[in-house]
């Protein structure tokens, strides 16, 4: 089962979009979160230096960059570490490098994942995709700290998908808190109003890519 965790905080009735300046949980490990992770995107031309300047200290970056390999992810992961930035890996880790913060999992990840979270640094984050209730119990088995439950509103990436709305969100928001598991709202958290309709549901921070390419007011 997942780790046990600090009680979430809930974003509360936030009138703006969260900033480089608002208050941030500066996260030891395993037991307090960043306020916001942001995420590389290929298909946006997001890569990592341009993700690390959306972003501000003691907050975090999952680094889907597949074809990097480990030298490239490194230099982030350095780069990233002097910002005090935590980097998350997209994938099952291969290799334990000293910089990277953690890893982030696919949700088809998660079977493959079981077992490994017991070997891991104790300063590793381990973060899971979920898109429904089979995958949060799978990341809670897997051992992950916490989950990205997605898509909760319409997404610029897939504009035309469906979405959890916030009622099922707030659901799958509940499950994971039984469990243990950190939550993070993921999909369409690109404006102050999206953000003031989170508010009263209890979840660790946002997710997205949206914040990282625009400048923070």
């Amino acid at each position: 089962m997942a780790r046990k965790l600090k009680r979430p905080r809930s974003i509360g009735n936030k009138s703006r979009f969260p900033n480089n300046n608002d208050p941030i949980n500066k996260a030891p490990p395993r037991s307090a979160w960043p306020l916001r992770i942001g995420m590389t995107d290929n298909m946006r031309n997001i890569g990592g230096h341009q993700a690390l300047q959306g972003l501000a200290p003691h907050e975090a970056l999952i680094d889907r960059r597949y074809e990097p390999g480990p030298t490239k992810s490194r230099l982030l992961a350095v780069e990233a570490r002097a910002r005090h930035i935590i980097v998350l890996k997209a994938g099952i880790p291969r290799a334990i490098l000293p910089p990277l913060g953690g890893c982030h999992l696919p949700e088809w990840a998660l079977r493959r994942f079981a077992g490994m979270a017991k070997t891991l640094p104790t300063h590793f984050l381990v973060t899971a995709a979920a898109h429904g209730e089979q995958a949060i119990i799978a990341a809670a088995r897997a051992g992950a700290d916490a989950v990205l439950i997605s898509p909760v509103f319409t997404t610029t990436s897939h504009p035309g998908g469906k979405s959890l709305g916030i009622i099922r969100f707030a659901r799958l928001a509940g499950l994971a808190r039984s469990l243990g598991l950190g939550v993070y709202a993921l999909g369409g958290i690109n404006s102050p109003a999206n953000v003031r309709r989170l508010g009263g549901i209890a979840i660790t921070g946002i997710a997205g890519i949206s914040f990282l390419e625009r400048p923070q007011t």
